[in-house]
C-alpha cells in the first residue's frame, strides 16, 4: 500500500460543520417554542347522567407554544362525545343562555341548519370537535396563544337540540402528546399527569328534583324511594311533610327519614323522635353512587304506637329549594322511578277448552316494550343502528344487560310454557323489544251454576319477577286481542281485556310486584244443548203427557216406566258433558225436576189404578180431567221457579 493522502483543512471543517450544525437545525423548532411544557397526558374517567347536559374541567397554566389534545370515547351507553374550549375567565351561565338564544333562531329560520350550527360553534368556542376521532369519539387539537386558564367542555353531541345521549366516557386530555388524537395514548400512573381538574361550579351542579306522595298504613308502614345515580360532589335534599291521616284515625304522620347506602347502611337520618310532622334532611356526598334510597316510615306517637298518614316527598340534587319543598320546573328526576314495560298477549289459536279440567291451552305470542339507560349504547361500537338477541344468542343478552330485564312468568300457567321462539331487539337509547311465541295451558276458575247458559272468564295473568319499583307493567297500545281464526267452536269468545293491578309477592305484603291480566269472557254456542238436550227433555215431558188421555191405566203405567227409564239412560249419556261439581247447576236442576215429575207421573197412573180396581170411575175421571191440564202447567211453573233461581241477575 502506498502512503495515506493528507486530509484537507477545508474538507475538515465541513466535516464539524455538519456534525454541530444539523442537531441545530432539527432543534430550532422546539426551541422556538417559548415557555413549551414537556408533553403530558391524563385520563379522566367520567358519566353525563341523562338530563345534565355536560361536565365542565379547568385546564390551568397554559402558555403560548403548548398544544392542547383532547379525546372522548364513549364507555358505555348511547353517549355521543363532543368538546369543546373556551377561555378560563367565560361566563358559561351567560354563555349558555345566550348560545341557547342564538340557536333557536337558527332553528326558527328552517332549512338545513348544519351550517349554520357549525358557524354558531365557530363563533362561541375557541375549538370544538364532534366525531374526530375513531367512530363518534371526539378529538381536538388547539394551539395556545395566549397564557392562562381554560375551560374544557364534555358532553354529548346536539344535546341542545333535544338529541339526549348518556353514559360513562373516558376523556384522555394531553399537552404537546399528538398522539392523543390516536386515542391509544397511555398516561404514566393510574391516570397520568394531572391536566384538567372538574369544576362543576362555573356551570353550577345540575339541579334534579321529584315529587312524589304517597300513604304510611299498619300495612305498609314503609316507603322506600330508590335515588337515582349521583356524581361526586353531589348534595341530596329531601322534604318529607304530613299531608292527612288515614281513613278511621285522627293522628298525623310524624315522618321519619333515612338515607341508605347500596347496602342498606344508614348514612343520614331526619325526625327519628317524631313531634313533628315535617321532616328535612340535607347531605353532601363526597363520592358518585349508586343503589341508595330514602326511607320513609311513621315516627311514635304518644301512645308509642307508630303514626301513620298520607304524605308528600320533594327530593333532589343540588336544588336548595327542595328543602322548601319547591320543585323546579323541568329538572331531571331525582329518584330512580320504576321503568314502564308495556306489554301485550295476542292469542293466534284457542287450542283446547276442558271445562272439567277448567283450564284451556292457547297458542300466542307476547311481547314486551321497554326503555333502559343500562341497555343504552352507541352506535359504532358494532356500526349498527340496533342490536339483535336471537334465541341462541339470548344468553349474551342477558350478560349484557348488566342489572336486569323484566322476566316474568305467567301466574295461572299450568305445566310447561313451550316457547316456540324469542328475540330481543335493542337500539342506541336503550329502547328494547321482546318478542316470544308461545304454547301453555292456563287455569281458569269457572262458574257452572249457570250452565249451559254460563258465561265463563278465561284469565293469562303475567307477573313481573322483580317488584314494582324495578318494573311496572302497562299495556302495549293497540296489539293485545284475539285472531278471528282462533278455532274455539264451543263458547262465543269476545273481546280480549286488559287490567293492571299490583299484588304482593310470595315474600311478604311490604313487597309489591307489578301484575297485568288478559282475559276474554264467553258464553257457550247453545245449538248443541238445545239439540241435544233440551229438546229430549222436551220430548220425555210430552211422552209424560200424553199418557194422561188414555184410559188404559195398565198401558199407562207401562208408558210411564218407559219413560222413566229412557230418562234414566238419557241422564247417564250426559253425565260425561259436564264436570262433577260440589254443587247444583242449572242443567242438574232440570234434570232433577224433570225426573221427579217422571217418576211421580209413574205413581200417580199406578194409584188411578188402584182407584179404578176398587169401581171408583166417576173419582178418577174427576180427578184425571184435573190432571190433564194441571200436569203441564204445574211443570211449567217448576221450570220458571228453576230458571229465577238460578238464571236470575246477581
Amino acid at each position: 500500500m502506498g502512503p495515506k493522502k493528507p486530509v484537507p483543512w477545508r474538507s475538515f471543517i465541513v466535516a464539524l460543520g455538519l456534525i454541530f450544525f444539523v442537531p441545530f437545525v432539527y432543534a430550532l423548532p422546539v426551541l422556538a417554542q417559548e415557555g413549551a411544557a414537556p408533553p403530558a397526558v391524563q385520563q379522566i374517567s367520567g358519566r353525563i347522567q341523562p338530563g345534565t347536559g355536560m361536565q365542565v374541567y379547568r385546564v390551568s397554566g397554559l402558555n403560548p407554544g403548548d398544544t392542547l389534545y383532547a379525546y372522548m370515547r364513549t364507555t358505555s351507553g348511547n353517549l355521543d362525545p363532543f368538546v369543546a374550549l373556551l377561555e378560563g375567565s367565560a361566563d358559561l351561565l351567560a354563555l349558555q343562555a345566550k348560545y341557547q338564544a342564538d340557536l333557536q333562531k337558527l332553528l326558527a329560520e328552517g332549512g338545513d341548519i348544519a351550517p349554520g350550527l357549525e358557524a354558531l360553534r365557530q363563533r362561541y368556542f375557541l375549538a370544538w370537535n364532534d366525531d374526530g376521532g375513531q367512530g363518534y369519539a371526539a378529538a381536538l387539537e388547539y394551539p395556545v396563544t395566549a397564557s392562562g386558564d381554560y375551560l374544557l367542555l364534555a358532553g354529548g353531541s346536539l344535546s341542545s337540540l333535544g338529541r339526549a345521549t348518556s353514559g360513562a366516557y373516558t376523556l384522555t386530555v394531553g399537552i404537546n402528546a399528538p398522539q392523543v388524537l390516536t386515542g391509544d395514548a397511555k398516561p404514566q400512573g393510574p391516570q397520568g399527569t394531572p391536566i384538567a381538574v372538574l369544576d362543576q361550579q362555573t356551570l353550577g351542579l345540575a339541579q334534579r328534583v321529584s315529587e312524589i306522595t304517597g300513604t304510611v298504613s299498619a300495612d305498609q308502614p314503609l316507603a322506600v324511594l330508590p335515588l337515582a345515580d349521583f356524581d361526586p360532589g353531589d348534595t341530596l335534599e329531601v322534604f318529607v311533610t304530613a299531608t292527612g291521616s288515614v281513613t278511621g284515625t285522627s293522628t298525623s304522620l310524624q315522618p321519619q327519614v333515612i338515607l341508605r347506602d347500596y347496602g342498606g347502611k344508614p348514612l343520614a337520618a331526619a325526625n327519628l323522635d317524631g313531634g313533628e310532622t315535617t321532616a328535612t334532611l340535607e347531605r353532601q356526598l363526597a363520592e358518585g353512587g349508586s343503589g341508595y334510597t330514602v326511607e320513609i316510615s311513621g315516627a311514635p306517637g304518644t301512645d308509642g304506637t307508630p303514626t301513620t298518614g298520607e304524605y308528600r316527598a320533594v327530593v333532589g340534587f343540588n336544588a336548595p329549594g327542595a328543602l322548601q319543598g319547591t320543585v323546579t320546573a323541568g329538572a331531571p328526576p331525582s329518584l330512580r322511578l320504576p321503568i314502564p314495560v308495556q306489554v301485550g298477549v295476542k292469542i293466534d289459536r284457542i287450542s283446547e277448552v276442558d271445562s272439567a279440567g277448567e283450564d284451556f291451552t292457547v297458542i300466542g305470542s307476547v311481547r314486551m316494550d321497554w326503555q333502559d339507560p343500562n341497555l343504552a349504547f352507541s352506535p359504532d361500537t358494532c356500526n349498527c343502528a340496533y342490536k339483535l338477541y336471537t334465541e341462541k344468542e339470548f344468553d349474551r343478552f342477558l350478560a349484557e344487560a348488566k342489572s336486569s330485564w323484566p322476566d316474568f312468568s305467567f301466574y295461572n300457567q299450568q305445566g310447561n310454557r313451550w316457547v316456540q321462539n324469542r328475540a330481543v331487539a335493542v337500539w342506541p337509547d336503550g329502547s328494547a323489544r321482546y318478542a316470544e311465541r308461545f304454547t301453555a295451558t292456563f287455569q281458569a276458575d269457572f262458574d257452572f251454576k249457570k250452565y249451559p247458559f254460563d258465561t265463563q272468564e278465561f284469565p293469562i295473568i303475567l307477573d313481573m319477577i322483580l317488584p314494582n319499583d324495578v318494573y311496572e307493567l302497562v299495556p302495549l297500545p293497540g296489539y293485545s286481542g284475539i285472531s278471528p281464526d282462533h278455532g274455539e267452536d264451543e263458547f262465543i269468545v269476545g273481546a280480549l281485556t286488559v287490567a293492571p293491578s299490583t299484588v304482593s309477592d310470595s315474600a311478604g305484603a311490604d313487597r309489591q310486584t307489578s301484575r297485568i291480566t288478559f282475559s276474554f269472557t264467553a258464553p257457550r254456542h247453545l245449538e248443541y244443548y238445545i239439540l241435544q238436550v233440551f229438546i229430549p227433555i222436551l220430548l220425555i215431558i210430552l211422552i209424560s203427557w200424553f199418557t194422561f188421555f188414555l184410559k188404559d191405566y195398565t198401558r199407562r203405567i207401562e208408558a210411564a216406566a218407559a219413560n222413566v227409564l229412557l230418562f234414566i239412560a238419557f241422564s247417564f249419556s250426559l253425565a260425561n258433558n259436564y264436570p262433577r261439581l260440589g254443587y247444583v247447576t242449572f242443567l242438574d236442576a232440570i234434570m232433577a225436576v224433570t225426573f221427579v215429575v217422571n217418576t211421580l207421573v209413574l205413581l200417580y197412573n199406578v194409584q188411578m189404578k188402584r182407584i179404578e180396581s176398587k169401581g171408583e170411575i166417576e173419582r178418577v175421571e174427576r180427578i184425571d180431567r184435573f190432571f190433564d191440564w194441571a200436569y203441564p202447567l204445574s211443570y211449567l211453573v217448576l221450570i220458571a221457579v228453576v230458571a229465577w233461581l238460578f238464571l236470575r241477575p246477581m
